[in-house]
């Protein structure tokens, strides 16, 4: 097994296996700039660069984000990372010295993080059977469960690239139009705050307006992934959502994880997805799909609990549309997708009740509530909850995991704006 010349716990999420980017600063060097994680260390890319230990000069680690990296394509990608193996793995590459190592390691508790890309447009779907099964029974029943045209197509809508936020942001509850059952219409404070466990995953190269990506070739335009969590305010969107689908229900905050984890570290994890039936139209291929089986799990901390309790336990491999779909079909019409742009999967959850990835479907539209170790029940989310998500890839010995991302509710500003 590949060994890293550091010592990296076999639970560590920053194996040599994964080596994910991201943008980190230090008070020494408030610069943002490009590095990957190894255990509890972030290496400076661009430190490394300017050292002259990649095969030529990578201007774009001196970068505050990912996109010129991501737009140079899939060759470059592959190079870099072989690099780095070469220069990070036990027995590697000698070629830079104890001093210089000592440079470019930076204990992660010395880093700041920030957004890894400069996202031009975020688009969220819709891929999981189970949870549009959920929804779809609570407000429809179970004859009308699936939409017609859910098992043809990805449903997805246009989201807010503007309130993409890193993990550890708080969130602000929103206000919005509510209309309860058998009561007027207000405007008020959102009562049913909640989350969804998704994944998201980065364009690295675009595609020309009027040419669409075929599901062949969708595997080359995606550089990588990240956890996300797109949070909801399900009474707002209860009342907007007809006939054009969620709006402002989502459109204050979706909190992503600091690393963007490779496909090619993804790659070994590759797993068949569920049998689609009916057979997709050609554009969308086979009906056979592949999906990454990625363990994922959902805290819940409320402000008078010392630890926080583990609510959800799902996996990205029960998607039924997979990544590559999801982006045949997003460019299908022409659509040009570009360096930078965010897609998110939608609410990941499995087959289990233990393992539905938001609120509503862990309550069931708040008639089962959440029972808490301190005694504290929870419908929705409350001022002051924190909701952390993580995701691991399980190797032999290792893992490729995506660390965190966490965020808590601040309550909602006063009606002056306060």
């Amino acid at each position: 097994m590949l060994k890293s010349f550091i010592e990296i716990p076999p639970e560590s999420d920053f194996s040599i296996q994964n080596l994910p980017y991201g943008i980190f600063s230090t008070k020494e060097n408030p610069s943002p700039r490009v590095g990957t994680r190894l255990g509890d260390f972030v290496v400076d890319l661009a430190f490394l660069d300017e050292q002259k230990l990649f095969d030529g000069h990578y201007s774009f680690f001196a970068d505050a984000s990912l996109n010129r990296f991501m737009s140079a394509g899939r060759e470059t990608w592959r190079r870099i990372r072989q690099r780095l193996t070469d220069l990070l793995s036990a027995g590697g590459d000698t070629v830079w010295e104890e001093a210089m190592r000592v440079l470019a390691l930076i204990p992660v508790d010395d880093v700041q993080m920030h957004l890894p890309v400069d996202i031009g447009d975020y688009t969220d779907f819709y891929a999981s059977r189970e949870h549009a099964t959920n929804v779809g029974i609570m407000f429809r029943g179970k004859e009308n469960a699936l939409m017609p045209n859910w098992l043809h197509l990805p449903v997805g809508y246009h989201g807010r690239a503007s309130s993409v936020v890193l993990s550890g942001a708080d969130v602000i509850r929103p206000r919005g139009q509510v209309k309860p059952k058998d009561a007027p219409l207000e405007f008020t404070v959102s009562r049913q705050l909640d989350f969804e466990l998704e994944m998201g995953f980065f364009i690295g190269t675009g595609n020309d307006l009027g040419e669409p990506i075929s599901i062949e070739n969708a595997h080359e335009h995606i550089f990588g992934m990240v956890l996300l969590n797109d949070w909801s305010a399900r009474d707002i969107q209860a009342w907007e959502y007809q006939p054009l689908g969620p709006f402002l229900a989502k459109n204050f905050a979706t909190s992503i994880s600091p690393w963007v984890v490779t496909m090619d570290a993804l790659e070994p994890f590759r797993v068949q997805g569920p049998q689609q039936d009916p057979a997709p139209l050609p554009y969308l291929g086979t009906g056979s799909t592949s999906g990454i089986d990625i363990t994922l799990e959902v805290t819940l901390q409320s402000a008078t609990m010392d630890e926080a309790q583990t609510i959800s336990r799902s996996n990205m491999k029960h998607l039924y549309w997979s990544l590559e779909q999801m982006l045949a079909h997003h460019t299908v019409t022409g659509c040009n997708m570009r360096t930078g742009d965010l897609c998110g999967t939608g609410t990941i959850s499995g087959p289990t009740e233990d393992s539905y990835g938001s609120m509503l479907e862990l309550t069931w539209r708040g008639e089962k509530p959440i029972q808490l170790p301190n005694g504290e029940t929870r419908k929705f989310l409350q001022d002051d909850d924190t909701i952390t998500m993580k995701g691991y890839c399980q190797g032999d010995g290792y893992r490729v995991g995506f660390g965190e991302v966490t965020g808590k509710i601040l309550p909602a500003l006063s009606d002056d704006g306060r």
